[in-house]
């Protein structure tokens, strides 16, 4: 019996009670999609914006969230391996109208915290071959909560927004697609 060799996401965040994965194909050089990841913002697509933009009405109203909307910038990079995955990472209270975010200064801070109403998210991308070159890009997004009582005031979160941010990942990677793929300026 083989067993897989296991990833960053999973070395970096191994336990979990919630998980989405994505993945689709892309016709490019493994580093013009890593790149592209790289340079993704939810500024890129409407939609995208419109849904974030709603999720964070009420704390905007309420003047609990100002500056720009939630975006790959909130993130730190807990992980990079070349061009074959990268994990940010973000911790929180998710549930709460402006996250409950705690800023991470580095993947350590991601690690050693452990403040029992905060949760972990990793989001990974992962590239791996799949045939001459097209490429299969994985996104997983975990989240670990520490506490029986975060994981009940996460999950009625958690299952209400999955099917928006299932739409956001997949939309995520249509855009990451296309910027890999679109000619590089000669």
């Amino acid at each position: 019996m083989t067993t897989s060799p296991m990833s960053l996401l999973d070395n970096l965040l191994p336990h979990y009670q919630f998980q989405e994965c994505h993945r689709i194909a892309i016709r490019a050089p493994a580093a013009a999609i890593m790149r592209s990841i790289r340079a993704y913002r939810a500024l890129h697509d409407p939609l995208i914006r419109l849904a974030i933009g709603l999720r964070e009405g009420p704390a905007r109203l309420l003047g609990r969230r100002p500056g720009p909307m939630l975006d790959l910038d909130d993130f730190t990079i807990l992980g990079r391996e070349g061009e074959r995955e990268i994990v940010f990472g973000l911790m929180g209270a998710f549930w709460k109208a402006d996250y409950g975010l705690v800023p991470l200064s580095s993947a350590a801070c991601f690690h050693e915290s452990h403040h029992p109403g905060l949760c972990r998210l990793a989001m990974g991308f992962a590239i791996a071959p799949l045939s001459g070159d097209i490429r299969r890009v994985t996104t997983r997004t975990r989240v670990f909560c520490p506490t029986p009582a975060s994981q009940r005031r996460f999950a009625p979160y958690w299952y209400a927004i999955r099917p928006v941010s299932g739409l956001i990942r997949r939309r995520m990677l249509g855009r990451i697609r296309a910027m890999a793929q679109r000619p590089s300026p000669s």
